[in-house]
């Protein structure tokens, strides 16, 4: 984690406990945040017994704000990336190609490339629908286009994932950190029983089906006919890639993803985009070479400024309103993020943001 030059040196104290803002959590936690705290203390020999709640809006309202007014030409960065569909593309044949390649292998051999090669590029792929489920693969007036596009960008991962991604994305961003509302936020039992390494480590393993359950139990939503689609379509390529070439390409295509959105120096991004590191902070950078893979999410402060952006073109929003984020905390390595997870007691399902949005906001 870089600090920012203003930062005192953190002797003799954890550094996820200073503050480079306390006025971000100046206000008292409520009564019934209190009694929750006390309920799950009871037992925990260490690390933290809530998600750190606040009572201030999301900064990146005002940063963009900010920025834009300093920066006005960042606007010229908005709207569709045009060689997005042919990289995201290129992927897609490249698994599928693998998928014949894989079909004649020994299992052994078929989950060592599922982890060392599949599932890297399938990561790759949820990234590059996380990108298009903001319009930047064809843009805000072709929205459909970027719905049909993110399916043939999910069919490598082999289960049905683009569409409700889409869905829950938006609240993501909307309402970030919002209790009920934001699902990328752990649920309290997953903060109350993933506390020491080795669940920690479980929890790492298991963070795609936490991903994938976590909404029906957080915010369910109805399904909608893009998701409909989205499964038919799958399904139906699943099951053409199973007439010709049998179960092994399937499982290559769907253990890969599972792995490498697991357990994988890819996944450090899942921590380091949002999990406090510091207190009062809620979003981190990362500007390391594993963003060349991965469409640039490390540039998630800037995402989350700008998020119609491409992520190709985030790094210019960096260097244009450079004297906003150099300044910020920052990850160095995402396998670094992965390894103080584990094993920081500070850190941990529990190391959230946490706000509450009142029904006004939703309306």
């Amino acid at each position: 984690m870089r600090r920012s030059p203003s930062q005192p040196a953190l002797v003799g104290v954890p550094r996820y406990w200073q503050s480079f803002d306390d006025t971000l959590n100046s206000a008292t936690p409520d009564s019934s945040h209190r009694e929750r705290r006390a309920t799950r203390a009871m037992g925990k020999t260490g690390g933290r017994d809530d998600f750190e709640w606040v009572y201030t809006d999301q900064p990146h309202t005002a940063r963009r704000k900010e920025i834009l007014a300093k920066y006005p030409e960042i606007k010229t960065l908005m709207g569709p990336d045009p060689q997005l569909k042919w990289v995201v593309s290129g992927l897609v044949l490249i698994q599928l190609v693998a998928c014949y390649l894989v079909h004649d292998l020994s299992w052994k051999w078929v989950f060592f490339w599922a982890y060392g090669f599949g599932g890297c590029i399938n990561h790759s792929l949820t990234l590059a629908i996380h990108d298009i489920s903001h319009n930047v693969a064809f843009g805000n007036k072709l929205a459909k286009w970027n719905r049909w596009f993110a399916m043939w960008a999910n069919l490598p991962i082999g289960l049905p994932y683009s569409a409700s991604f889409k869905k829950y994305h938006i609240d993501h961003h909307r309402y970030l950190g919002g209790d009920q509302l934001d699902v990328d936020i752990p649920t309290d039992w997953e903060g109350w029983f993933f506390c020491t390494p080795a669940r920690k480590v479980l929890w790492l393993f298991l963070q795609p089906f936490f991903y994938a359950l976590r909404p029906l139990v957080v915010n369910p939503k109805p399904v909608g006919p893009m998701e409909i689609q989205n499964t038919v379509v799958q399904l139906l390529v699943d099951a053409i890639i199973f007439y010709f070439w049998g179960l092994k390409p399937i499982v290559y295509l769907i253990a890969g993803s599972i792995l490498c959105l697991g357990i994988h120096p890819f996944s450090g991004h899942f921590i380091a985009e949002h999990y406090m590191f510091l207190k009062g902070h809620e979003t981190y950078s990362y500007y390391g070479p594993l963003n060349f893979l991965t469409f640039n999410v490390g540039y998630h402060m800037e995402h989350h400024d700008f998020p119609s952006i491409p992520g190709s073109k985030l790094p210019q929003v960096k260097k244009i309103a450079a004297e906003y984020y150099d300044s910020l905390p920052q990850h160095t390595s995402w396998f670094q993020v992965l390894w103080d997870f584990v094993f920081d007691e500070n850190i941990g399902p529990y190391a959230r943001i946490k706000r509450e949005y009142k029904l006004s906001k939703l309306e």
